[in-house]
């Protein structure tokens, strides 16, 4: 039997318990030559706290979900299935459906190159607030977010200039909520 990737279903939030608890059963059962690998796909991403803090973490590309390489057969289905926190494996009618390399790879982000791959960043700064520019060329200037680009880790705030709205694109550690 060929080893495949499967994905599980979880409750949402308890994906590390139930990684856990399948490497006990597996241990304890004594299935490590037919249940190989548990993965729970993450991605890092920067968030901008209050004063444009940058913190680090890492979230869930799927939350509720875990990835599995297994050879499947009554037994592996059966100690996976009925693992605690497992609601189902993911496919038709109940029936696992493996994942194709191709699935696998974009979930996982394999391949994806790693020299200067921006991270997402996320911020709790929307549009129509007011901010204050913290740093840069137009620090101590206020202004309304006109747009906020999470992509590229940036927003758009028009600032009074000359007494004339301005828009000043900047990245969100350099605006703090006023």
């Amino acid at each position: 039997m060929a080893k495949k990737w499967y994905v599980l279903h979880t409750y949402s939030g308890y994906e590390n318990k139930v990684r856990q608890n399948l490497i006990q059963r597996i241990e304890s059962m004594g299935l490590e030559n037919k249940i190989f690998k548990i993965e729970i796909p993450t991605e890092t991403v920067t968030e901008i706290k209050e004063g444009g803090k940058r913190v680090e973490s890492e979230k869930k590309v799927l939350p509720g979900y875990v990835l599995v390489r297994m050879e499947l057969d009554p037994d592996s289905w059966s100690i996976v299935r009925n693992t605690p926190g497992v609601t189902g494996f993911v496919g038709s009618q109940g029936n696992p459906e493996p994942l194709t390399r191709e699935e696998y790879n974009k979930i996982m982000g394999v391949g994806k190159p790693r020299v200067g791959v921006q991270k997402k960043a996320t911020t709790s700064i929307e549009i129509g607030q007011t901010v204050k520019v913290v740093s840069g060329p137009f620090v101590d200037f206020d202004g309304t977010v006109a747009e906020v680009m999470p992509d590229a880790g940036k927003v758009r705030v028009m600032v009074s200039i000359f007494g004339r709205e301005t828009p000043v694109e900047l990245s969100f550690d350099q605006v703090a909520r006023v």
